[in-house]
């Protein structure tokens, strides 16, 4: 799975391309050393005011918790009919999650802060063209853009949307990239190319009334140094910011990006891979069954980072929320290039 991967790239860029900005982009710079990686302890309040005294009796709740082992953290959490799975950190946050929310639910009743912000989280993530060792300047172009709804209030998986795209600068697929995604050529040789799938994939967001009549955000699986494709379409407003589950898991549950891969994020959480590994649309499913068990657990899953003159940048916990604006269709023509 995600092992592989990283084996297949060298340092940053991924086989996946499992980031928001939809690869459409010529060139997009490494991490910068600006990257928010203190964990945020404690999410905000919608108003960033933590003086209410709620607060304060969800410090002294969750330093009583911080004293229990992990077979009292189990028991409390079976007591409590909450999910039992997950090593100690995991299920430690889940407790503290459940209390906070109780509370905070108590408090909006009466007028008291909350800290819900989203309506939808739709997670993106492509599979492109790969060669076996990936020769120096190979360009990967997307050639499965799915996308995967979660509804924010319902903790549910509601829609997703699949399109398979057709390469341009090198159509014939390697014999490594069919078997590792199962993407046949002839499933790309019939496809769209990606200017009129992105027009698709707008076009489901906006029936969905997503950025007018529901706040949203898009998230990915970590991110990717550059991508090359060979169109020139005007870069989406709603691709620029989104939420890298992998720096928000790394935060909440306090654990080093090493420990962010997809498959060690879903052991981590007791969950198991669901589908085949490497396809694009049952990885966003993987993916978004985590950012359920995250929201479950209290995570907020802001956006954490944004691309502004062709630099990859982190968004603070500190920032104001606003979710991605509302959608345009694109017209393009099939051989525009890409700005």
């Amino acid at each position: 799975m995600d092992e592989h991967k990283e084996n297949i790239y060298s340092h940053d860029v991924r086989l996946k391309m499992s980031d928001t900005r939809l690869a459409i982009e010529e060139s997009c710079s490494r991490l910068n050393a600006d990257e928010d990686s203190s964990p945020n302890t404690s999410s905000p309040p919608a108003n960033g005011d933590y003086s209410h005294p709620v607060y304060k009796e969800i410090a002294l709740a969750n330093g009583h918790i911080n004293r229990m082992s992990k077979d009292e953290l189990r028991k409390k959490l079976a007591d409590l009919k909450l999910d039992t799975r997950g090593v100690k950190d995991v299920m430690k946050k889940r407790l503290k999650s459940h209390y906070k929310k109780q509370k905070l639910m108590q408090t909006a009743s009466e007028g008291g802060p909350t800290d819900t912000y989203y309506d939808y989280i739709c997670v993106v993530d492509f599979e492109a063209t790969c060669e076996e060792d990936n020769p120096a300047g190979f360009l990967h172009e997307i050639i499965e853009f799915p996308m995967v709804l979660i509804n924010i209030r319902t903790l549910e998986i509601v829609d997703s949307f699949q399109e398979y795209v057709k390469p341009e600068l090198n159509p014939q697929l390697s014999d490594f990239c069919v078997k590792l995604t199962g993407i046949t050529q002839k499933t790309v040789d019939e496809a769209d190319p990606f200017p009129s799938v992105l027009e698709k994939a707008v076009a489901w967001l906006q029936e969905r009334e997503l950025g007018t009549k529901y706040k949203y955000a898009i998230l990915t699986d970590g991110y990717f140094s550059t991508n090359h494709l060979p169109y020139r379409i005007r870069y989406p407003q709603f691709a620029k910011k989104w939420i890298n589950i992998r720096k928000s898991y790394g935060n909440f549950y306090k654990v080093p990006r090493t420990q962010t891969k997809l498959s060690t994020m879903l052991d981590k959480l007791g969950l198991k891979y669901e589908g085949r590994p490497h396809s694009g649309l049952d990885d966003s499913r993987n993916i978004a069954r985590i950012a359920l068990r995250m929201l479950q657990d209290g995570c907020q899953l802001r956006v954490n980072e944004r691309m502004h003159a062709g630099q990859l940048l982190s968004v603070p916990s500190s920032a104001p929320e606003e979710g991605a604006p509302p959608l345009t269709i694109l017209a393009l023509g099939t051989n525009q290039k890409l700005t």
